[in-house]
């Protein structure tokens, strides 16, 4: 009897040494392959704080909260079942998917860029999609909305090249590492983010409570800074939301056959690489990211017209012949 215990003990100490093992592994091609999608995780964290903008600072974690929630599901709920399946039955759909969320990207690049040249005009065209917030709340819901629909489609380009990146064949494991490595993203990114629209605040509470003059006048720094800050990374942002989107387009028209595009990306970067040889890698990245932009104005600023003139009164004329909801009475 004691022999037959031992023996079970042992069987068990080995499934969990086993399980132990499956987990390192996890943990470990999960942080690798989120290596691999450090460019579009850094991308996601630039343009998320242009979201937070304009609101009172008890507002701002909230939002944040709201999006990275927002997230959270985008990938779990939907991008990694969607990523597992497509990749399993149906792989052909995988580009022409992202090409239609890249594509959403350069517009929404391209209009941000179209408000801050001629805003009366953007305004207008803004107001011809969706009907101008008039509180605090429909504002602060539109905003959230607007931005874990670009979560969206970075998450979509992350877990795409973070599926890429797994080298186990086993659909379960394959499945884990994605949730692991979607959530850490998720975490670093929101907690980037959080630390980036706090940081007027505690520039704030140190001018006030800094033990040291140097400790107040470095918060008094911070709090002249962020404003600066703030404009630099929406800049950055807007920027990198319109190339990713571009890069997206360009990969996906390569593979269907029309490769002028992507000849044109990589003709900019060995020429900037043999340009500045003492910078080689960083230069090709910037030419690469500098012609991926050109291509996302271009794409953005086509969608315009096409969102203002057909997709929206198209969607209008949808929602107009579905049943309405009734209004709740009032309590």
């Amino acid at each position: 009897m004691a022999v037959g215990l031992l023996a079970l003990l042992d069987d068990i100490a080995g499934i969990v040494k086993i399980a132990a093992a499956s987990l390192d592994d996890i943990a470990g091609q999960a942080a690798k392959a989120g290596v691999k999608a450090a460019g579009a995780v850094i991308d996601d964290a630039a343009v998320t704080p242009n979201y937070v903008q304009g609101f009172k600072a008890d507002r701002e974690l909230p939002i944040v909260g709201k999006i990275a929630w927002g997230s959270i599901k985008n990938k779990l709920l939907f991008l990694l079942p969607a990523a597992l399946l497509l990749s399993l039955f149906a792989p052909w759909l995988i580009t022409p998917l992202l090409m239609i969320g890249g594509a959403y990207l350069c517009y929404e690049g391209a209009e941000k860029i179209f408000h801050a040249l001629m805003p009366h005009e953007a305004e207008h065209h803004e107001a011809s999609l969706e009907p101008a917030a008039i509180d605090p709340q429909t504002l602060e819901d539109q905003k959230v909305g607007g931005a874990i629909k670009t979560d969206f489609i970075l998450s979509a380009e992350i877990m795409t090249i973070i599926l890429a990146a797994i080298e186990t064949p086993d659909f379960w494991t394959r499945a884990a590492i994605l949730a692991v490595a979607g959530i850490g993203i998720t975490f670093a990114v929101y907690g980037v983010v959080a630390l980036i629209v706090k940081g007027d605040d505690f520039g704030l509470f140190l001018a006030k409570n800094g033990r040291t003059g140097g400790g107040r006048a470095l918060g008094r720094g911070i709090v002249v800074a962020m404003p600066h800050f703030m404009r630099i990374l929406s800049i950055i942002g807007t920027a990198a939301m319109t190339w990713v989107g571009g890069s997206i387009v360009v990969h996906g028209l390569y593979e269907f056959g029309l490769a002028w595009p992507e000849h044109i990306i990589e003709t900019a970067a060995h020429w900037a690489e043999a340009t500045f040889p003492a910078i080689a890698s960083f230069a090709g990245w910037l030419a690469t990211a500098a012609v991926d932009f050109v291509f996302g104005i271009l794409i953005g600023a086509l969608l315009i017209p096409v969102a203002g003139y057909v997709i929206a009164p198209a969607w209008r004329a949808i929602k107009g012949m579905l049943p309405k909801r009734e209004a709740k009475p009032a309590a």
